[in-house]
């Protein structure tokens, strides 16, 4: 990675997918039902690649994977959106990072992948309350994926249901999960379909860097 240059990308990140609430695999166990299905959605509010700055864009990827990923007993089968508002060096920059060509946490996230099914360029809608009382994205006529925060009887108001030092967090070590409800979760996409609403998503934050 001689070639590489430094790069710093801090943001949200989000998934809604078919497993029951919550989530086993952020506990690095296998999937509610065997398999899963899942959206996941990434917003760089802060970014940089080398001089190329990478604030305010969005990816968005769909994937489907059978058994436990974390125990390596599967690779998962990937594809991703890139926000079609980047310029032609943000892209690649993106691609490189996010192909895990750069290092850092997405190099080893990346190991996770079997097939990748592309890197499309789309129109990303994303939102984010700044409380975590919802969280969204979407690519018109493609996916929805939404989530309202997690709450119950005995949830204290205004307080999340989080988790600290998930042992299978999808960004990497040091972070906490907030816990939601999936409010929609379709996709007709890059050869994935489903509808799995009603089911678990989590906000994680993210901070990368690399090489």
């Amino acid at each position: 990675m001689a070639d590489i240059p430094k790069w710093h990308l801090a943001g949200d990140w989000f998934d809604v997918c078919k497993c029951n609430i919550p989530c086993p695999c952020t506990f690095a166990q296998a999937p509610s039902h065997g398999d899963c299905e899942g959206v996941m959605a990434w917003h760089i509010r802060e970014g940089s690649y080398s001089d190329i700055r990478l604030d305010g864009l969005n990816l968005v990827s769909v994937s489907y994977f059978k058994g436990n990923a974390w125990a390596g007993e599967v690779k998962v089968t990937i594809g991703f959106f890139i926000d079609q508002g980047a310029d032609e060096h943000q892209r690649e920059a993106l691609q490189t990072i996010f192909g895990g060509k750069a290092g850092g946490w997405p190099a080893t996230f990346a190991e996770l992948f079997g097939e990748i099914r592309g890197m499309e360029f789309a129109p990303i809608q994303f939102e984010i309350a700044d409380d975590l009382a919802y969280w969204r994205a979407e690519i018109p006529g493609r996916l929805v994926a939404k989530a309202e925060a997690l709450t119950g009887p005995t949830a204290a108001p205004g307080k999340r249901v989080q988790l600290f030092n998930p042992p299978g967090s999808e960004v990497g070590p040091g972070q906490v999960a907030t816990w939601g409800t999936a409010t929609a979760n379709e996709v007709d996409a890059l050869g994935f379909k489903w509808d799995w609403a009603g089911r678990s998503s989590k906000h994680i934050p993210f901070d990368w860097t690399g090489p």
